[in-house]
């Protein structure tokens, strides 16, 4: 925001569009009026913001400046801040300067979600936090196609990301699932209009040592339209606004929230590439637990692999042999879903239902595989039935 105050009588003011939009949407149109000088829309639209949002911090701070701009230049956010302010300010400068980015940095239609190679049928929504970017994704999944629907500023830990014990403050890495719903009447007012429990640890974390509790995407307290980026003790914070939005749209048990440092957006061409991937690891296991290929089956084991119950290699692989004497098995995979953990890791979450059937006898179960890139070779790091 500098000097537009001595160039906005030059242009007569226009009627703004006052509407219950995205705050972000407001704060862009706002910016957009004051880059072309229209000092007088820009504070109409200030006023309609605050209006519509009256405890959205960021909004009353970008109105000040604008009512000062009527009296001198403005050259930086937060300039009718009175002094002693100074840890608040930065915090609102880090929310504006990340909810700024947010229009140009929405990928391209074009451009599909690395992270989602394959959802199951019945999951119907996948939620992305991008970290980096404080930035939460919304996708449908319809007729096996993936799209976008919305996206939302979120806080995150204090100290960012990459979590590793209880209490560092730190938002975990990973592919999670919604698995509750819990409503803001029940809860300190801390927690806004509800909360939304994620299953962190999973069974990578637990082998990775990493621990820790309560991790839950939550709101706001009433008074509080939104915190600042980096202000959680580790949770995903958003706007109560926008955990009605979600709350209303996840699955328990079946939303996966992929919460990554390294999003990325590819072309369908490399989504098939990664998909083809993932899916010849599962086929190559099926195929070995079907021969009775040991060292095969072993072999795609990695040696650091751990079950959810400490168990090492030789005895989850002998504790899930079925039926050891029978000569000949059938061993098929069906409703496969398959993740791409969003991080500098390497790792390839695989869900799927395994049947095995030996003569009349018939066994089935869902599994959940954790492959972790090794040198040049995927394996198995982790593994439970479900």
């Amino acid at each position: 925001m500098g000097g537009e105050a001595s160039y906005a009588a030059k242009k007569p003011a226009r009627a703004p569009v006052v509407r219950k939009a995205n705050p972000e949407e407001l704060l862009s149109d706002i910016y957009r009026e004051l880059a072309e000088h229209n000092l007088r829309v820009a504070q109409q639209k200030a006023d309609a913001l605050v209006e519509a949002y009256p405890n959205f911090r960021l909004g009353h701070l970008v109105r000040g400046d604008i009512l000062l701009m009527h009296t001198r230049a403005v050259t930086a956010l937060g300039a009718a801040v009175p002094p002693g302010e100074d840890s608040k300010l930065a915090d609102l400068r880090r929310e504006a300067a990340v909810r700024l980015q947010a229009e140009p940095g929405r990928p391209s239609p074009a451009l599909l979600p690395r992270a989602l190679l394959q959802m199951r049928k019945d999951q119907r929504h996948a939620l992305i936090v991008d970290a980096k970017h404080s930035r939460l994704y919304l996708y449908e999944n319809r007729n096996d196609q993936i799209r976008l629907l919305s996206d939302f500023y979120v806080s995150q830990g204090k100290l960012g990301i990459n979590k590793l014990k209880e209490g560092d403050m730190r938002t975990p890495v990973g592919v999670y699932y919604i698995i509750g719903r819990l409503p803001g009447i029940k809860l300190p007012d801390m927690y806004g209009k509800g909360a939304l429990p994620l299953d962190y640890p999973n069974d990578w974390d637990k082998a990775q040592g990493r621990s820790g509790s309560g991790i839950w995407v939550h709101g706001t307290p009433p008074e509080t339209f939104s915190r600042p980026p980096l202000s959680t003790d580790g949770c995903v914070v958003v706007s109560n606004d926008d955990l009605n939005t979600l709350t209303r749209t996840v699955e328990i048990g079946k939303t996966p929230i992929l919460i990554g440092d390294q999003v990325e957006f590819v072309s369908k061409e490399q989504m098939e590439r990664d998909l083809r991937v993932a899916s010849a690891l599962v086929e190559s296991w099926r195929r070995d637990v079907e021969n009775r290929d040991d060292a095969g089956l072993r072999a795609l084991y990695s040696p650091r692999f751990k079950s959810a119950t400490d168990e090492d290699v030789n005895t989850w692989l002998d504790k899930n042999r079925f039926l050891p004497g029978a000569k000949k098995i059938s061993v098929t995979v069906t409703e496969p879903s398959y993740f791409r953990q969003p991080s500098q890791e390497e790792v390839i979450v695989s869900n799927f239902t395994q049947q095995i059937v030996v003569g009349k006898f018939r066994h089935a179960v869902r599994k959940k595989q954790y492959w972790a890139k090794e040198g040049k070779s995927w394996k198995i790091v982790a593994e439970t039935n479900v």
